[in-house]
């Protein structure tokens, strides 16, 4: 970048594009330098992730959750930045209720990039009901959504669980998990999710951090819709360079 020049990452208000060049100073304290302003600029990527792990999720999942009385599903956005996955989440339910209205649709007409952003239909009863937590970003989250946001941190989470009793059908944590520092909060934090949550979606750059057997989760294949034991080998969902992997809770029954 030439001398004067200011950083896109700057207009975004994440400081720089170079994350690295972000955590220099420590994780905590640069997301508290900007958690009024905070955009993730993978945005698009996440985008394509979720819609793919809805449909996937909803194709496969209906018959159950269609015998419920109610069909308000509660998800929950963990470490929710500035409200991508929330974002997602009412785009994607606004496209499966049009998608309900429309009879026989067909996407053929679309481009690529605009049929991967297509939702299968949903019933007139269906609702997502996501809860988002931040210690940081709250103040972007609801500048941009308009929802509130609970001030939870991974490491409050691992030492004294959610709080409530719901169980919530999807986790969702977006380019965060990585940033655990240590493998016993890791665990700690996964653990307490196993035992609330049915599914398990970490959205990020890369392949990391490793969830290890034991830790209450089994890797789970989205296209397939079923478990993979740790043995097997399973390729992440990348699309626009942002990595999904899903897990099923082994302490969440069915």
């Amino acid at each position: 970048m030439s001398r004067g020049a200011r950083d896109p990452g700057a207009t975004l208000g994440i400081g720089s594009l170079s994350m690295r060049e972000n955590y220099a100073g420590g994780v905590s304290q640069y997301y508290a330098q900007v958690g009024a302003t905070y955009r993730n600029p993978h945005f698009p990527g996440v985008k394509l992730v979720c819609y793919a792990l809805l449909n996937a999720w909803w194709s496969n999942e209906r018959n159950r959750l269609e015998g419920e009385n109610d069909l308000s599903i509660s998800v929950l956005d963990l470490a929710c930045g500035a409200g991508e996955v929330t974002i997602c989440l009412s785009e994607w339910e606004q496209a499966a209720r049009a998608a309900a209205a429309t009879s026989s649709p067909s996407h053929s007409h679309l481009p690529p990039s605009r049929q991967r952003l297509r939702a299968v239909a949903v019933p007139e009863r269906f609702k997502l009901a996501p809860i988002a937590t931040d210690p940081f970003t709250g103040p972007a989250f609801r500048d941009r959504t308009g929802l509130d946001c609970l001030n939870l941190s991974f490491e409050d989470i691992a030492n004294n669980g959610l709080p409530g009793d719901e169980t919530f059908e999807i986790v969702f944590i977006s380019f965060a998990l990585h940033l655990v520092p240590d493998s016993s909060g890791l665990f700690g934090l996964l653990w307490n999710l196993s035992t609330r949550a049915r599914f398990l979606a970490v959205i990020g750059p890369h392949k990391k951090p490793e969830i290890r057997d034991g830790w209450g989760w089994m890797r789970w294949d989205p296209s397939a819709w079923q478990g993979v034991s740790s043995s097997e080998s399973l390729r992440d969902t990348v699309l626009e360079r942002v990595h999904l992997r899903v897990y099923r809770s082994l302490n969440v029954e069915c």
